[in-house]
């Protein structure tokens, strides 16, 4: 069979080469041919070729012994662990990984068969021992970084949801120790607007973490609800943001009628957020413009500032985790992908409109409720 094998190796890796670009989403890389079953069958050849010259130590040291020694890879199992890992990145699945070596033991028997070269039965053990090996060892490698990889994506994922909720968390302690300290300063009584601030960002906390336990023991619940645009609009303006440097807050007046459904707490935390970025980028002595109004079956709430307008390339890196814009790094970056990962789970959309020069305006369109 060596000999067989070696008269007919370029004839062997075109077959398979072939039946790979037969399959759908499927296309044979140069890095594949390389490093995958053309390797495999060079150290299928040398196998042969030591059991041939009697020597059985060199045939386990290039192939393994039967049912392979997952403590000491043999040579055919190192290349094998490389393919199996080289094909997760290629984006292939794990029954590929294993067609691919079928492919070669299909090629092998069935141009043994057009130029009838019979092969002895030890040497289709052989064949069989090696094929046995390689699978097993690239679809071990295969199947232990696919599941590093969805391990590591996992702990992203975890250590991305942990970072909203601190991010939402501190946001609301920053306004209810803001409200404190103004009512200690001021005299202002418990029960005034600056009370009830503070009261619904105590809420807020204790909201965010009943709702981090109820995604812990069920994956939560549906919190939407029917809600006024208009009081939706008057509670994020009288969430307690800082306008310095003679910057205001102008919020055009809504239909009283106009409702829209979702999760009131997070949605209304996604235009503090919007606000507060704005405020914090606008120039000075310009005003933030926070407004409504409804297009189709959709309600449109803007935020407009007057930062000047976004830097090449801002849009697109806008609402990206852990991102900030300025060099203050007191927050994570993480307001703006926190709002639209909340407006996205009401089946809505956060959207930034550049206009150079100017500003920026922050749209939320989320669906309207009723007529």
């Amino acid at each position: 069979m060596h000999s067989f094998l070696r008269q007919n190796y370029d004839e062997l890796i075109a077959r398979c080469k072939r039946k790979v670009e037969q399959r759908p989403r499927r296309g044979a890389t140069a890095q594949q041919l390389a490093n995958g079953i053309p390797l495999f069958l060079q150290q299928l050849t040398r196998t042969l070729e030591a059991e041939e010259a009697n020597e059985p130590a060199d045939s386990l040291r290039i192939s393994g012994p039967s049912g392979g020694d997952p403590l000491a890879l043999s040579e055919m199992g190192v290349t094998a662990t490389a393919h199996g890992k080289e094909l997760l990145t290629l984006g292939y699945s794990v029954d590929q990984v294993v067609h691919d070596y079928g492919d070669l033991c299909q090629a092998i028997t069935d141009l043994a068969f057009e130029r009838n070269a019979p092969f002895a039965v030890t040497e289709f053990r052989t064949l069989n021992r090696c094929l046995d090996n390689a699978i097993a060892d690239a679809v071990t490698e295969f199947t232990f970084q696919h599941d590093s990889s969805v391990a590591r994506q996992r702990t992203a994922e975890e250590n991305r949801r942990a970072g909203f909720l601190v991010h939402e968390l501190r946001n609301a302690l920053a306004a209810a120790n803001n409200s404190v300290r103004a009512i200690e300063l001021s005299s202002l009584p418990i029960s005034g607007a600056t009370g009830a601030v503070l009261k619904r960002s105590l809420a807020a906390m204790g909201n965010l973490i009943a709702r981090a336990l109820d995604e812990v023991r069920n994956g939560g619940g549906d919190l939407r609800e029917a809600f006024s645009v208009a009081s939706f609009l008057d509670d994020a303006r009288n969430e307690h943001l800082h306008l310095d440097a003679g910057v205001t807050l102008d919020v055009s007046p809504v239909d009283p009628a106009l409702q829209m459904r979702g999760n009131r707490e997070l949605l209304l935390a996604a235009l503090t957020n919007l606000l507060q970025n704005a405020v914090k980028f606008t120039r000075a002595r310009t005003t933030v413009t926070l407004s409504a109004h409804t297009f189709g079956g959709f309600v449109l709430v803007e935020v407009k500032d007057q930062c000047g307008g976004l830097p090449p390339g801002g849009v697109e890196k806008m609402f990206t985790p852990f991102n900030q814009r300025s060099e203050d790094r007191a927050g994570l970056g993480l307001g703006l992908s926190i709002a639209r990962q909340s407006i996205e789970a009401d089946d809505g959309t956060l959207s930034v409109r550049d206009l150079p020069g100017a500003g920026c305006v922050f749209t939320m369109t989320l669906p309207r409720h009723g007529s």
